[in-house]
């Protein structure tokens, strides 16, 4: 390897099955193409090239869906009969880590093999994504940080690590040095949706939301297309820039046609899905039976083991679908799991149980219940999952229940709060207004 590029010496390879796995990992990197059809030709042409095995064993294991990880985990007892260097049995260390649902050991593993490494483009983005998926904001910045110094300009990939850094710096809040970063990494790699990405997510979190508007709009044909695996979750942030503006019809014609036009059965998708029609709930739109199509697509996914973060957002479709033996099921999973060494089952008790009660009672007008849930909840929800602006739908809905539980107070207080983060948000200064507007509580006397 060299430069982020797999020699044709790698165990088990040979020229031609190392051009094509250098291809598949240039697809994962900018998320485009179909990097599985790709390394299942590097794996065709020489049957036991250890890291084409790898590479797919991650494109199963970082999908958080049942049936791929299950996939996975095949592949690698595969993979580890051929992994003979030491690069290779190091991912084999980490993807054995993943696949027992061990997120943060998958990437401890990942940071000494960067370390080791650091020019293996392969282990950073794993890492990074595995960073992503349990919510450590550090760890996306200094993961790449620490590699950096160690490439120039001039190699391949060093614009894709520079869209890894800036969203990193995003989640870590380093806003300025985050959308200056993102846009020369789109400018260096203009498909790089990652990148375009992380800018998207600078402007929500800053509530720029017109800007955000224009930046979509003046790099639409870079994420659009038909192969881009990330289009679905850019027209999301498309999306949230309207809801702010309180453009709900422009929302709603965004859903049927970019984010559920292909009625995509991915799991990151049925996320957007669901965030979406939520938030439309919560600022009072009515979605008709939209909730039914998403619900029914989660029934491959929501099994209340494998990722807590995706039952969550399932939970929110069934509840919205009417279908509250679901939202059974996947509770009566988490109470009733054994204590386990696995990391997502300490996910699913300690952060995936309370969301799922809290977004249940708001759902059901339990609003007082839903504060006292969400409340606690937000505290420690940033051990698993998704971004700063994915979490935002717990404070939105926190603060939502809140007022519509008549307790000014509180709602002042969290109205407050959001509006001190984004200051020119409508939707948080509509919080204000209508928390305002609640007649004060009176206090007994003792």
């Amino acid at each position: 390897m060299k430069d982020g590029i797999f020699s044709a010496d790698a165990s088990g390879s040979n020229a031609e099955a190392a051009q094509h796995f250098n291809a598949a990992v240039r697809a994962l990197n900018i998320y485009r193409g179909d990097p599985v059809a790709l390394v299942d030709q590097a794996v065709e042409i020489a049957p036991e090239y250890a890291m084409a095995h790898i590479l797919k064993a991650y494109l199963f294991g970082l999908a958080t869906e049942p049936e791929a990880a299950s996939e996975a985990r095949s592949i690698l007892s595969t993979a580890r009969n051929f992994a003979k260097t030491d690069i290779e049995t190091s991912h084999v260390s980490a993807l054995e880590a993943l696949l027992a649902n061990n997120w943060t050991e998958a990437a401890v593993r990942l940071d000494r093999h960067s370390m080791d490494f650091p020019h293996d483009i392969l282990g950073l983005q794993a890492g990074h994504l595995m960073d992503f998926y349990r919510a450590n904001a550090r760890n996306l910045r200094d993961r790449i940080a620490r590699v950096l110094p160690q490439w120039s300009a001039d190699q391949p990939g060093y614009a894709v690590l520079l869209g890894m850094y800036a969203f990193g710096l995003e989640e870590a809040g380093d806003y300025a040095r985050a959308e200056e970063i993102g846009r020369e990494a789109v400018e260096r790699e203009p498909l790089d949706c990652w990148a375009h990405h992380a800018v998207a997510h600078v402007l929500e979190m800053q509530g720029r939301a017109e800007d955000g508007i224009e930046w979509m709009a003046s790099r639409e044909p870079h994420w659009t297309g038909d192969d881009n695996f990330f289009k679905v979750h850019n027209w999301w942030h498309n999306a949230l820039y309207h809801l702010d503006l309180g453009q709900s019809d422009k929302v709603i014609e965004l859903y049927d046609t970019r984010v559920r036009g292909e009625e995509s059965q991915v799991a990151l998708d049925l996320v957007d899905a669901s965030a979406l029609l939520w938030r439309l709930h919560l600022d009072d739109h009515d979605v008709g039976d939209r909730w039914s199509g998403v619900a029914e697509s989660w029934r491959n996914h929501a099994d209340g083991k494998l990722y807590p973060f995706n039952d969550w957002h399932a939970a929110m479709a069934y509840l919205g679908a009417g279908r509250t033996e679901e939202v059974d099921r996947i509770l009566n999973q988490y109470r009733s799991a054994p204590e386990s060494r696995d990391e997502t089952a300490r996910w699913a008790k300690a952060t995936g149980l309370p969301l799922i009660e809290g977004f249940r009672a708001f759902w059901e007008g339990r609003y007082g219940d839903a504060v006292e849930k969400l409340h606690r909840a937000r505290f420690v929800v940033n051990s698993f999952g998704g971004s700063h602006a994915q979490r935002d739908i717990i404070d939105w809905t926190l603060t939502e229940a809140a007022v519509r539980s008549g307790n000014r107070g509180v709602a002042e207080a969290l109205s407050n709060e959001r509006l001190a983060v984004k200051p020119h948000s409508p939707v948080n200064a509509r919080f204000l207004k209508r928390a305002n507007a609640i007649e004060p509580q009176l206090v007994a006397a003792e």
